[in-house]
């Protein structure tokens, strides 16, 4: 999957004139936690957090009388307090390193722009949830099984094998590893996976649920 394939075409975004104000109504009436920001050749020059806003706004409320205050936030541009340190991405890029840009500098999100350099789209939380949904297929039903396995050549094939002979088809696959154990996530277009799991399990495979693990979360 690329980050092209899941960006967000459609947003709001604002420029180093537009109010504060303006910005903060904008951001209260999406899902973003910052807009990003445009000059008028919709080159993009910084972004404006919540909480850029959030910090900007009281400390003029705080040390003014009220008519005062109003006139001096109807001039405060998003100029004054944007930033400009901003990271950004490729729509080539796979988006599981988009993820892990945002993961490692605890990110809200990240700006999409061509080899220009224009912007293109935006990629945000929201959109990272979408993604782990929908590659663990969620969406379209079925049930999974987990197992542990070695990490070794060829364990996905021998399953997947298994699988095939049952006649059941396979939603969607992924891998985890905690505390140096790997596990497969198998979804299975089937409601019980019983059968298939017993297969698994008569050929070595170890099955895992969240009983195994409920010595690391009790208190």
């Amino acid at each position: 999957m690329y980050v092209g394939l899941k960006m967000l075409k459609d947003f709001k975004k604002v420029t180093p004139l537009t109010p504060v104000l303006d910005a903060d109504k904008l951001l209260k009436g999406s899902e973003l936690w910052m807009l990003l920001v445009v000059d008028e050749n919709k080159d993009l020059v910084g972004y404006v957090r919540k909480e850029d806003i959030a910090l900007a706004l009281p400390s003029i409320m705080t040390t003014l009388d009220k008519h005062e205050a109003l006139y001096l936030l109807s001039k405060l541009t998003v100029k004054k307090i944007m930033r400009k340190d901003i990271i950004t991405v490729h729509p080539e890029m796979e988006i599981e390193q988009a993820a892990e840009i945002m993961y490692q500098k605890n990110l809200a999100g990240l700006a999409v722009v061509n080899e220009q350099g224009k912007l293109v789209g935006y990629i945000n939380r929201s959109v990272m949830l979408d993604v782990l949904v929908e590659e663990m297929g969620l969406k379209q039903g079925g049930s999974r099984i987990v197992f542990e396995v070695e990490d070794r050549t060829g364990v996905l094939h021998e399953v997947s094998g298994i699988i095939k002979d049952m006649g059941v088809s396979i939603i969607a696959t992924g891998t985890f590893y905690h505390a140096n154990r790997r596990m497969v996530v198998i979804r299975l277009a089937v409601d019980d996976p019983c059968l298939v799991a017993g297969a698994i399990e008569r050929k070595g495979y170890r099955l895992v649920s969240a009983a195994d693990f409920e010595n690391e979360w009790m208190p």
